[in-house]
């Protein structure tokens, strides 16, 4: 038996953790072994970055913030971003030692990013940019405070071109090591508990909730939100882009659209407070405005993967089980000459010269109480001399 099952027949990708070996045990186990790795990987990330930092001459924490490990944005950017990096290494650890199934299921009901299908929510995603920076300008030329009412100036290359690399090279990771994460791990973690077969009522009742995903979408966006550390109406906003996110990944069946999203929505967050000399990873109060424009944004954004999906035939449910494993398609794959053993001759009758070798006298010999002999030639019945009520012996089919 192979160690990691292959996902389910027919399942969504919420269900893709209810395989053979699933038990209560694993989905539990699992997220603590993730927790736990998560913080290892940060502590063996900043253990030599600390001792480069310090064998370069740099002070740590002189910045005064209490948030800074390093009193330097762009190494605390560094950081951050990589070592949320790297969940995405444990999740799928954790999913192929634990769970014991395919680490891929984890990204879609493929097992695998469908790379086609990326780049077109990357398209998308560029649309969501510009429909938010649109709505932001509306609102703030309304007298709200769309977000991007900041003082900055442009700082220059010299300035700029650190965060910038770091955010293009380590964003897409970060961005879509929280998409395994809580898009991938946490609901599938939940959709792996069932009451299916329970007979009291509440169990039935709560069997019927299960085995839709909106548990594991409401439990991962909550996790979510309380990854982050906004006040205000910031939490709604991190819980709503946390849940549509998560809906969209079981609608089309992976990850993509959230990653593509994420991304290109992580990159704006940091690529222009850099330019304009704002970047700050401190993450305080955030107004009613910026969620409204997140949110209208983010569901048109939702409207038009979900159109795209179709329009592309984008599957949202594991293959089903292989025709071929069926009986039927078993006995197409016998070879003809095994099919048909016997030869022509042998499946038939004695052939015509046997039958000639025994006189009709023979036949008439035997009394009318006698049974019919054995092995009878296999023509009609006007070749062979039949006793008076004797059945005619039939020709083959």
């Amino acid at each position: 038996m192979p160690w990691a099952d292959e996902p389910p027949p027919g399942k969504r990708f919420h269900q893709l953790a209810r395989t053979a070996r699933n038990r209560w045990w694993r989905p539990l186990v699992g997220t603590l072994f993730l927790g736990a790795g998560a913080l290892l990987a940060m502590i063996v990330l900043i253990v030599p970055m600390m001792i480069v930092w310090a064998a370069t001459g740099h002070d740590m924490d002189d910045s005064g913030s209490k948030d800074s490990i390093f009193g330097s944005t762009n190494a605390d950017l560094g950081f951050n971003l990589a070592g949320l990096a790297l969940m995405t290494p444990v999740a799928l650890f954790a999913a192929w030692w634990i769970q014991r199934r395919r680490p891929g299921t984890l990204l879609s009901v493929a097992g695998r990013i469908r790379w086609r299908w990326l780049l077109a929510c990357c398209g998308l995603s560029l649309a969501f940019l510009v429909v938010s920076f649109g709505l932001s300008v509306g609102v703030g030329a309304l007298g709200g405070d769309g977000g991007g009412g900041d003082d900055g100036h442009w700082v220059g290359w010299e300035r700029f071109l650190v965060p910038a690399v770091l955010a293009l090279v380590l964003v897409p990771f970060q961005a879509t090591a929280e998409e395994v994460v809580f898009r991938g791990w946490l609901i599938q973690a939940v959709g792996a508990y069932t009451l299916e077969g329970r007979r009291p009522a509440i169990a039935r009742a709560l069997s019927r909730v299960l085995r839709t995903p909106w548990p594991g979408i409401v439990v991962a966006g909550l996790a979510f939100t309380a990854g982050h550390d906004y006040t205000g109406w910031g939490p709604v906003d991190i819980f709503m882009f946390g849940a549509v996110l998560g809906f969209l990944a079981v609608r089309t069946g992976g990850l993509e659209s959230g990653m593509a999203v994420h991304t290109f929505n992580n990159l704006m967050s940091f690529l222009f407070p850099a330019a304009l000399g704002t970047l700050d990873l401190d993450q305080g109060s955030v107004g009613w405005q910026p969620v409204v424009v997140d949110v209208s944004a983010l569901v048109l954004y939702a409207l038009a993967v979900l159109w795209l999906a179709r329009r592309m035939g984008i599957a949202n449910r594991t293959p089903s089980a292989d025709p071929q494993d069926s009986p039927s398609a078993a006995a197409e794959d016998t070879p003809p000459a095994a099919a048909q053993d016997t030869p022509p001759a042998a499946a038939q009758s004695a052939p015509p010269a046997v039958a000639q070798d025994s006189p009709p006298a023979a036949v008439e010999d035997s009394p009318p109480g006698a049974q019919a002999p054995q092995g009878l030639p296999a023509h009609g019945a006007g070749d062979v001399q039949v006793p008076p009520g004797w059945p005619a012996p039939q020709a083959p089919q």
